[in-house]
């Protein structure tokens, strides 16, 4: 899950923070301040058997080969970060997200607080980057598919997008439940009037836990994910509130520039 905070992470707090010539050197600049604060997380030892409850570990499977049959979907999200301030003072920041996708080669992501705005425009050729209340984009061409275009922006471009591992849970190359420390089943909870299962889990520096709904459609409905690198234990939440069947518009990926927005480059790492 360590990719899901990253991604999170950086959407809210890091990327395009002033006016720069290249996006990926920019997003670079802007960490949480719980940042400068960490610390070595504890070292990862050899998950305990008894700690893995083979019931959470099963709920995270059906999720992923759940998740793995939408083709299309649209979530509307409300998220909070918390930023450490030197003194140990949290700040939280408060925040939505919007997600338009159609797999295997469109989506449309928008991340805002009432500080910034970007959106991450994937056509099927050509990923963009956009900073609407900048006034400022960069695309550069994509491969054929969304987890190959994911690959890229993270591997050449420095850019991990938000809530990623929508994308790869069900990839069986990721491997996300051999990592797990500890696994448990807390109980049964009402998010946004949906009956879920509340699941906990240690995984490398990170605890982190997520509400599936329960049924026959079990998806994600909220996630809290706390780092365990810094002293303070900030926390990332999010609630995920899923149209699995979107009426997408021919246009719902094609970004068109404002008129008087400016193209800038993105650099490469």
């Amino acid at each position: 899950m360590k990719a899901l905070h990253l991604a999170l992470s950086a959407s809210l707090a890091m990327t395009l923070a002033a006016a720069q010539p290249s996006l990926a050197a920019e997003a670079a600049k802007a960490k949480p301040a719980a940042a400068a604060k960490a610390k070595p997380a504890p070292a990862a030892t050899a998950a305990d058997a008894s700690a893995i409850e083979p019931e959470a570990v099963s709920a995270l499977q059906r999720m992923s080969a759940y998740l793995g049959t939408l083709n299309a979907f649209e979530l509307k999200n409300e998220t909070s970060l918390e930023l450490v301030r030197d003194d140990g003072q949290k700040i939280e920041l408060d925040g939505t997200s919007h997600y338009i996708v159609q797999r295997p080669n469109g989506f449309m992501i928008e991340v805002a607080t009432d500080k910034k705005v970007r959106q991450f425009y994937y056509d099927g050729k050509t990923l963009t980057v956009n900073a609407p209340k900048l006034g400022y984009y960069s695309a550069v061409p994509a491969p054929a598919t969304i987890r190959e275009t994911l690959d890229v922006a993270r591997d050449r471009y420095g850019i991990v997008l938000p809530l990623e591992d929508l994308f790869r849970w069900s990839d069986p190359a990721q491997a996300r439940t051999a990592k797990l420390q500890s696994a448990m089943v807390v109980g049964v909870s009402t998010i946004g009037g949906v009956q879920c299962d509340q699941y906990a889990f240690r995984e490398g520096d990170i605890d982190w836990q997520i509400w599936i709904q329960r049924g026959d459609k079990p998806l994600p409905r909220k996630v809290v994910i706390v780092d365990r690198t810094d002293e303070a234990h900030p926390a990332f939440s999010v609630r995920l509130n899923w149209d699995t069947s979107p009426q997408l518009s021919k246009d719902a990926f094609a970004f068109s520039p404002p008129k008087d927005a400016k193209a800038i480059h993105m650099a490469s790492e």
